[in-house]
């Protein structure tokens, strides 16, 4: 018998796939340190470009080994943990998270070719991206809610010196904001889910943190009500749903530029990752009591946010505003929980996060050569900057959901599939398609015709080669999302279909269980929340 160690070594990275897209990232940002600190950022980026083009490598191999026609999770990695706690290292991938990977890891690389403003301590800066970096990754691949929630968590550090260290003059208002908004929900989700395990343990005789094992736990209606509304306060405060929004603007404002596209592209997703890996399979019944609620938050957000940014003078903000806007679509779409509406909403967040993420890219190639936002500080640019002006019409038609444009299928299936839910809310959230292309076609407008102030703006260049770099991808993918959506979109149906089933049955077995031991309490009779007066004992 003759050992092949190089055989060897490729099955366990073939068997470790997820775990290998998860840390190179950490690995990346533990390299950073290898090299003695520098005046010349050149190795730092070099190093990080680096590694982030391995995650990104690592990512396109799980797409070609990812079975499309299979709604099942795939690539699982499995291991005991912590026994005597339940927790397990437990990662898989399906059509719902599959494409949100790709998406981070499809940004990272940009995120570090345009970290060229950043002058101070910038190999702390990439390590801290690379880090983030992780922490995402792991918040999507985690099937284990200790390990979810440790992710969850991590996310928090990273985004937290970016702002902190290297954000904007109001940098210190903007983090503390941030940090108490997210503490707040996430200590509200810890005391949630350590109930559920409890629960789960005293009904099975077993504790464990394994999705799969805590979707089997049973719930009264009110038990069900309470622990989604923690679940959701933490995962709305993340996406944000009106009116826990209002730490978004200021972080956006004062993050630097590869900040702001990070937390445009993906952070924010995570919050309405949540609520489909946890919230709805967990708690379907609180979920459908919530759900017009969350319904007309949606449409509120939608509107407020296109309304709000279309009064804003700084530029960085108009585009923040916009986020709270487009993600309102995001949630709409997914809490009127049909296969049409929940496609949409999980291809409009990957269509967010390339637009979003451009916009913000070319508000820091403006800020990079003027060091101003203000609108009104530019016009005419169009004749001055020939290819930005081009580059930034794209990415607005994009925004606004021109046909032939990611943006535009996104936000066709989420109004298409919401209208057979919610027709009144998805009329009024109609108005936003109309106020987006409103604010965003008067922003372009107003920066790039009209007459151009030689004074302030006669010396501006335009976009580079390495800005070119970080955007033409972009620009790439906004196209081809919007021309051939049916391959990424039959890649994400099964895995939505087959969830939306699992919610469905559990939610039947649920409201079994409750009309079963209800008395005197709230239960769920053919999707209507009734109180059911107590028998009388004989």
């Amino acid at each position: 018998m003759t050992l092949d160690p190089l055989g060897s070594l490729l099955n366990v990275f073939n068997q470790n796939l997820l775990s290998a897209i998860i840390f190179a990232p950490l690995l990346g940002a533990l390299w950073l340190y290898v090299f003695p600190k520098k005046e010349d950022g050149s190795i730092y980026r070099g190093v990080a470009f680096l590694w982030g083009m391995i995650t990104f490598g690592l990512s396109c191999l799980m797409l070609l080994k990812f079975n499309s026609e299979s709604s099942a999770l795939q690539l699982r990695e499995h291991a005991s943990w912590i026994q005597g706690f339940g927790v397990h290292y437990s990662l898989g991938v399906d059509g719902i998270s599959v494409f949100l990977v790709m998406l981070t890891t499809f940004l990272m690389p940009i995120v570090v070719l345009a970290s060229h403003s950043v002058k101070t301590n910038l190999r702390s800066y990439l390590a801290n991206m690379l880090l983030l970096e992780t922490a995402m990754l792991g918040t999507l691949l985690a099937l284990d809610s200790f390990l979810f929630y440790i992710f969850w968590e991590m996310m928090l550090f990273p985004m937290y010196f970016l702002i902190g260290i290297w954000g904007g003059p109001r940098r210190i208002y903007a983090t503390l904001k941030f940090v108490l908004y997210t503490v707040f929900g996430s200590v509200l989700m810890l005391i949630a889910l350590l109930y559920t395990v409890w629960q789960h343990a005293e009904q099975s005789g077993a504790v464990s943190f394994l999705i799969a094992d805590l979707v089997k736990t049973n719930f009264s209606l009110q038990e069900e009500i309470l622990l989604f509304a923690a679940f959701a306060l933490a995962f709305g405060i993340k996406v944000p749903i009106f009116p826990f929004h209002t730490w978004l603007p200021d972080a956006h404002v004062e993050a630097p530029t590869g900040g702001s596209v990070v937390l445009a592209g993906v952070l924010l997703k995570m919050g309405l990752y949540g609520f489909i890996r946890f919230a709805y399979p967990l708690f379907p019944n609180g979920a459908e009591v919530f759900a017009p609620y969350l319904a007309i938050l949606a449409v509120i957000g939608i509107v407020y946010g296109a309304l709000v940014a279309w009064a804003q003078s700084d530029v960085k903000k108009l585009v923040a505003y916009s986020s709270v806007s487009h993600l309102g679509y995001c949630v709409l779409g997914f809490v009127a929980f049909n296969t049409i509406s929940a496609t949409g909403s999980i291809y409009q967040m990957l269509n967010h996060g390339i637009s979003t993420g451009a916009l913000f890219l070319l508000v820091g190639v403006l800020y990079d050569r003027r060091h101003t936002r203000e609108i009104s500080e530019y016009g005419g640019l169009a004749s001055k900057v020939p290819v930005f002006a081009f580059l930034f019409l794209v990415f607005t038609l994009s925004s606004i959901a021109l046909p032939l444009t990611n943006g535009f299928v996104g936000e066709f299936l989420i109004l298409y599939g919401s209208f057979q839910t919610f027709p009144l809310i998805t009329i009024v959230a109609v108005s936003g398609v109309v106020l987006g292309a409103i604010y965003m076609l008067t922003l372009y407008l107003k920066t790039m015709f009209g007459e151009i102030d030689e004074a302030k703006n006669g010396s501006l260049t335009d976009v580079n080669t390495r800005e070119l770099v970080t955007l033409l991808p972009l620009l790439f993918m906004v196209f081809y999302m919007g021309i051939f959506p049916q391959k990424m979109l039959s890649m994400i149906e099964p895995s939505v279909v087959s969830y939306i089933q699992m919610v469905e049955e559990r939610k039947d077995d649920l409201t079994a269980y409750v009309d079963d031991h209800s008395s005197g309490n709230l239960r769920v009779v053919n999707g209507v929340t009734q109180l059911i007066e107590e028998e009388e004992r004989v």
